[in-house]
């Protein structure tokens, strides 16, 4: 018989799912458990495995495409049966909303594979919606009922939210009807206050072909990379962004580095600089929790953590990710040095968890040796703050009137105005200067 695969509610807050890659393709034989196809939510990229064996009978998604929670996501035509029909419309020219049937636990719970701990969020639950278009989006109902119906994906519902826009007056300019995050933006602006239904301002122009002998690639924005770009939208239009910059003196923590080297060796650590400043901005964070914060936008409340979960940014083959290192302020130097390789290596090999990728308080922006001399990192929203590591470079510096030879660093820190104050990234930066240029200090300040 044919049975309908559902998608599972992947998260807490999760109402649907982007399609990266199916591994199979129609009349493919699958077995039990085996990974079928690749998703993307705004929590994290899970791999779907089969709850059942059989033939794939029909896909419903494509790549690239969006599928609700609680929707047929693929059909597979188990040995010896027949197919359900198809769900019949209703009277609107809408499907009709799937439910699940099935008493299998398979189907209504994720499995092993996608059941990682669910790490609470400070952003606002997602607005009720109504089923899927053939476009992907959801249909968003508006409280009003008598206000007409709205396509868009839940991450420009929340920036609507956020920058105070009512989404049903949002004139769409997106595929099949859909508000998209730039309509918002202008809309916000006001530069979408003279459109119309009928005009939009963004309507598709009609764009030439390149000449003979210029060529051009089209990427799909989707995945990773459409993640990436929604989330430091979402941050540079929802927090008052400052920056503040220190220069550091790091020639005593190159020494101890050094000396630290063979130690670490002989106990399988590879010992770089990210350890130390790991120390440093957790014991800056513990005097001033401001930056150690969140805020509730949906209750309105600043949310300081008693905990420290720093996260580290890493590049990784589909973008930038954050992963996230646990109880910083439990660990030591080596214990860090481990963590960080341990989770930089599962971001490399696409393998992170989502309980790897969620949940920090403070985010870490390092290049390494391609540090550069300054940068102006964008905050992790929803955290408070985060703090810029630059190459560190041998140059010049005057001590006791002399000209000298430094081992010099920029460290850099945005921080969300609306909740902290200048004051106190600029003495947070202090704090955590004045470890990095006299390590002693930093190992008093270490429980």
């Amino acid at each position: 018989m044919a049975f309908d695969f559902y998608m599972p509610d992947i998260g807490e807050g999760v109402v649907e799912g982007e399609i990266i890659a199916w591994k199979v393709k129609e009349g493919d034989k699958v077995k039990l458990d085996q990974p079928i196809v690749e998703v993307m939510t705004d929590k994290a990229t899970v791999e779907l495995p089969s709850p059942r064996a059989g033939t794939i009978a029909k896909i419903n998604y494509k790549d690239g495409e969006i599928c609700p929670v609680g929707k047929v996501l693929v059909v597979i035509d188990e040995e010896g049966g027949t197919a359900k029909p198809a769900a019949k419309g209703n009277g609107n020219g809408q499907k009709a909303q799937a439910q699940i049937v099935d008493d299998d636990p398979r189907t209504k719970t994720p499995t092993a594979q996608v059941m990682h701990r669910q790490v609470a969020s400070s952003i606002p639950p997602p607005m009720s919606s109504a089923p899927a278009t053939a476009g992907g989006g959801i249909q968003v109902v508006d409280a009003t009922a008598d206000r007409p119906r709205v396509l868009a994906t839940p991450a420009t519902r929340r920036l609507a939210r956020q920058l105070g826009v009512e989404i049903g007056r949002v004139p769409p300019t997106g595929k099949h009807g859909r508000v998209t995050t730039d309509d918002v933006k202008q809309f916000q602006t006001g530069g979408s206050t003279a459109m119309t239904t009928a005009t939009p301002r963004h309507a598709p122009m009609s764009i030439p072909r390149p000449t003979l002998g210029y060529e051009e690639e089209r990427i799909p924005l989707r995945g990773m990379r459409k993640r990436i770009a929604d989330s430091m939208s979402r941050s540079v239009h929802t927090a008052a962004h400052f920056t503040y910059v220190e220069e550091i003196d790091m020639t005593e923590l190159v020494a101890v580095r050094d000396r630290a080297k063979t130690r670490a060796a002989d106990r399988g650590v590879k010992l770089n600089y990210l350890p130390f400043i790991v120390k440093a901005v957790v014991s800056g964070l513990k005097k001033w929790p401001a930056l150690n914060a969140s805020l509730d936008e949906a209750t309105q409340e600043i949310v300081r953590k008693k905990y420290y979960h720093i996260g580290i940014a890493a590049q990784g083959p589909q973008g930038l990710v954050v992963t996230v290192i646990r109880d910083a302020d439990m660990r030591s130097i080596f214990d860090l040095s481990r963590e960080i390789d341990r989770l930089a290596e599962a971001v490399r090999t696409n393998t992170a968890t989502r309980d790897e990728l969620s949940g920090s308080t403070f985010t870490i922006s390092s290049l390494g040796k391609l540090g550069g001399v300054l940068a102006t990192p964008i905050i992790n929203f929803p955290e408070v703050a985060i703090i810029g590591v630059h190459k560190i470079e041998e140059r010049p510096a005057v001590r006791n009137g002399q000209i000298v030879a430094r081992h010099l660093m920029n460290l850099s820190i945005s921080v969300d105005h609306r909740l902290a104050d200048g004051w106190d990234g600029a003495m947070f930066l202090q704090d955590v200067k004045q470890l990095l240029e006299d390590p002693t200090t930093m190992f008093m300040e270490m429980v």
